[in-house]
């Protein structure tokens, strides 16, 4: 990290999900991130909420990292306009490169593949291998019945309140990504939120 570039790991969806709301979530987005100068880090996918947010970053500017397994690079779910594309053997490697080039993560609408990475890296912080803020875009309520059982699993003593915290939760892309920006490690608050 810069003292002027972020970088943002995004998971999402490679559908685009039932509302049109979340691809215009996804769009938003990119858009901010491109538009600050930051970076885009994300899962390498041309289709669904995967490329809506790439494309939108790309087009405002911003870089774009994507990491792809070469099991899907090869049914040509890949894009070829990023800034940079990585394909690797495993998905072990596409996680780890991802979180390795990440100030921050944020998980948008998706499915189980979306949850696996965002629960990976939130347990990565609990047991201390990172700092970096996890943000989770909660667009048209998708993920109400997922916060509420994390709010069961406080209840029912398998998870801390504290923990619980460490995940911000919005439905605003550009709030959450002030708030995530807010909270990098080192960072000057004052410096990221203006150009948020």
């Amino acid at each position: 990290m810069t003292s002027t570039t972020l970088s943002i790991c995004v998971y999402c969806g490679s559908r685009h999900g039932a509302r049109a709301d979340y691809s215009r979530a996804a769009r938003d987005l990119g858009h901010a991130i491109g538009q600050r100068g930051w970076q885009l880090v994300y899962g390498g996918g041309k289709v669904g909420l995967m490329g809506e947010v790439a494309n939108a970053t790309l087009a405002a500017g911003g870089r774009v990292i994507g990491v792809i397994p070469q099991t899907l690079q090869d049914r040509e779910v890949g894009h070829t306009g990023l800034s940079e594309l990585h394909v690797v053997q495993t998905m072990h490697q596409r996680k780890q490169m991802m979180a390795e080039r990440a100030d921050m993560f944020i998980a948008l609408p998706g499915g189980i593949g979306t949850l696996e990475e965002l629960y990976e890296v939130w347990t990565w912080r609990q047991l201390g291998y990172h700092d970096q803020p996890i943000g989770l875009l909660n667009t048209s309520g998708y993920y109400d019945s997922l916060l509420a059982f994390m709010a069961h699993t406080v209840a029912e003593g398998f998870l801390s309140s504290e923990q619980q915290a460490n995940l911000l939760v919005g439905d605003q892309p550009i709030d959450l990504l002030a708030r995530l920006a807010r909270a990098v490690p080192g960072a000057s608050g004052a410096d990221y939120y203006s150009r948020v």
